[in-house]
């Protein structure tokens, strides 16, 4: 089952199929939460059944209460008022219990299936996977949004649905008894009433499910904007970008409210007829018993128990004419779950690259016939490169083509799938990955430069010295501290938070560190001092350099390196070990575009 979202894009309902709903469930009852979500469940069915239970009585009392009344029987009265009352009030408790044990379990499942998302989602590398789907295609948008609030009203939602259709079951089969006995014609009035207004229902709502689809983006995009204002004030205030951005933000606007005014609508051409459908629910229980009571066949109280009785069973059969704006909501609502499921599904299956990874036991990093080309065009970048790099070897990655350089890096992480051939590198505990741009999540100064697990294994000594070695020791009093959560973007210069970077890498100790272009941002006296302490420490670096109006930055000395692999703007490459040129074929290395080369210069080590 399709609806069109545009004329470009379909939107399935079958994403998340009766497998995948009830493979969710056996995970959810299988879980740790699993015996308490039984509990709950179980105790809402009790309470489900008492609260069908306590409505029969109170037709039957509330019938007697009105025939007291038209009998002028003060005694009858007083103990039936008595009796309403009494109802009242159990029915009171039970329904609040009801309520209170459906939010706890759909809190409780709410949790469960975000923890679930999250877990599945933070596997490496499916969040990065999904969001370049999501800039090269636009198959996947606002993850974020679906994990935190998608989740929340599908959770909400379906325990609401099943419990309003267990719940019209049991309306159904007790009120139906009573309707019967009161009249069988006004029982298949209600069944043939409440039939014919689904299907109307339907016929006027169905746009709004591929209408709310949509609406759920829009909102999101128009608050991803929002928040990229908040988080990047500085910049846009210093480069004046005020116009562009609230650009931006009015046409997602306009979507939005486009959009919206079309749900609008649809609800209003809805409205028209539940509304009608609703008020004539009022009045069919009296047409047809008010002549048998004016006949003298039933009492005056019968008239109150049918529209009761016939209310309850027509709310059990209309549940499509009553919720039929949620059901389009959670129609769009799954749709989205099931479209990011698939992706994270898809994401964490082997890609269909041709680069094969294999760790060593920190010997160093070696290139076997490995080529990369663009992912979006094709376009070669390196073309067979084979060399090892041993560890202790320091090298200097030179080349006019960031993206070549950039490719190598990524693709030596185990992050860019375009090529084919062999990398062979050591494992993640002794190798790390610097990108050019650093990342410091929110936390403590601790948490920042120690690894995940080892906080307890580092003292304050150890954490002061290599701050200081990096001369940025006065980021502990402005932190307040090792301890002190802090927003890290905000209390630091983009310089200092790539030294704190670099602190960490430190601090980790690996023997191998492979650096994307660090002298962005940093000093000469920076990267000679950070180099200095990868040497002292016997960390190996492979460090992609930068290129300045076509020349090689200055700022990479040739003397802190071993040897030099250059990559041209066409895939060719060369490796130079420095200890093989003299003075002058080193002083000749300063372009950043390296000519034409032959196979003949590609070399092995």
């Amino acid at each position: 089952m399709t609806l069109s979202e545009d004329n470009n894009q379909k939107i399935s309902l079958d994403r998340i199929d009766r497998q995948r709903f009830m493979r969710v469930l056996r995970a959810l009852l299988e879980s740790g939460v699993g015996s308490r979500a039984k509990g709950l469940a179980l105790l809402l069915i009790v309470l489900l059944i008492g609260v069908n239970a306590l409505n029969i009585l109170n037709s039957y009392v509330g019938r007697d209460f009105m025939t007291a009344i038209a009998n002028r029987s003060a005694s009858g009265f007083i103990q039936q008022s008595i009796l309403f009352i009494s109802v009242f009030a159990v029915s009171t408790v039970v329904a609040v219990y009801y309520r209170f044990c459906e939010e706890r379990l759909g809190l409780l499942a709410r949790k469960w299936l975000t923890q679930r998302f999250v877990n599945s989602y933070l596997e490496h590398p499916t969040y990065y996977r999904l969001n370049d789907q999501n800039d090269g295609n636009g198959e996947i948008a606002n993850v974020d949004q679906r994990i935190a609030d998608d989740v929340k009203m599908f959770t909400v939602t379906i325990l609401s649905f099943i419990l309003m259709v267990l719940n019209g079951t049991f309306t159904a089969i007790a009120f139906s008894g009573v309707l019967w006995s009161i009249s069988p014609l006004l029982f298949m009035v209600a069944v043939i009433y409440a039939a014919g207004g689904s299907l109307m229902a339907i016929r006027f709502g169905y746009p709004l499910v591929g209408l709310n689809y949509k609406q759920l983006d829009r909102e999101a995009n128009l608050r991803s904007d929002l928040i990229h204002l908040r988080e990047n004030a500085e910049s846009v205030a210093l480069l004046r970008r005020e116009a562009r951005l609230k650009a931006r933000i009015l046409r997602h606007l306009d979507d939005l409210t486009s959009n919206f005014q079309n749900i609008i609508v649809v609800n209003r051409n809805l409205g028209f007829f539940t509304t009608g459908y609703n008020y004539l629910v009022q009045i069919i229980p009296a047409l047809i018993v008010a002549p048998m009571y004016i006949s003298g066949y039933v009492e005056f109280g019968v008239i109150t128990q049918a529209a009761m009785a016939f209310a309850h069973i027509l709310g059990a059969f209309s549940l499509i004419v009553t919720q039929f704006q949620s059901i389009s909501s959670f129609a769009a609502v799954v749709a989205r779950l099931g479209s990011l499921a698939d992706a994270i599904e898809k994401a964490q299956s082997p890609t269909a690259t041709s680069i094969v990874s294999t760790e060593n036991n920190s010997n160093g990093v070696a290139y076997h016939g490995l080529s990369l080309w663009q992912q979006s065009t094709g376009r070669p970048l390196i073309n067979h490169l084979t060399l090892t790099v041993p560890y202790g070897t320091r090298v200097l990655i030179l080349g006019p083509d960031d993206t070549a350089k950039v490719a190598l890096f990524r693709a030596t992480a185990g992050i860019w799938d375009a090529g084919e051939g062999e990398i062979v590198r050591p494992d993640f505990d002794t190798i790390l990955f610097l990108p050019e741009r650093p990342y410091l999540p929110p936390g403590t100064l601790r948490e920042l430069l120690v690894r995940t697990g080892r906080e307890a294994q580092v003292s304050d000594q150890v954490l002061h010295e290599v701050l200081t070695g990096l001369c940025v020791s006065d980021i502990i009093d402005r932190a307040r501290g090792f301890d002190q959560e802090q927003q890290w973007d905000v209390l630091l210069s983009l310089t200092e938070q790539k030294v704190l970077a670099l602190a960490r890498l430190i601090l980790a100790g690996p023997r191998f560190v492979f650096m994307d272009r660090i002298n962005t941002a940093l000093s000469r006296d920076d990267v000679a001092r950070l180099l200095t302490i990868l040497n002292q420490r016997h960390i190996t670096y492979i460090n992609v350099g930068s290129c300045r109006n076509g020349r090689r930055d200055t700022d990479d000395h040739l003397e802190d390196y071993d040897a030099i692999l250059e990559i041209s703007g066409t895939g060719e490459w060369r490796w130079l070990l420095l200890a093989d040129i003299d003075q002058d074929q080193k002083s000749r290395l300063v372009g950043c575009s390296i000519g034409s080369m032959g196979a003949e210069t590609q070399g092995v080590v």
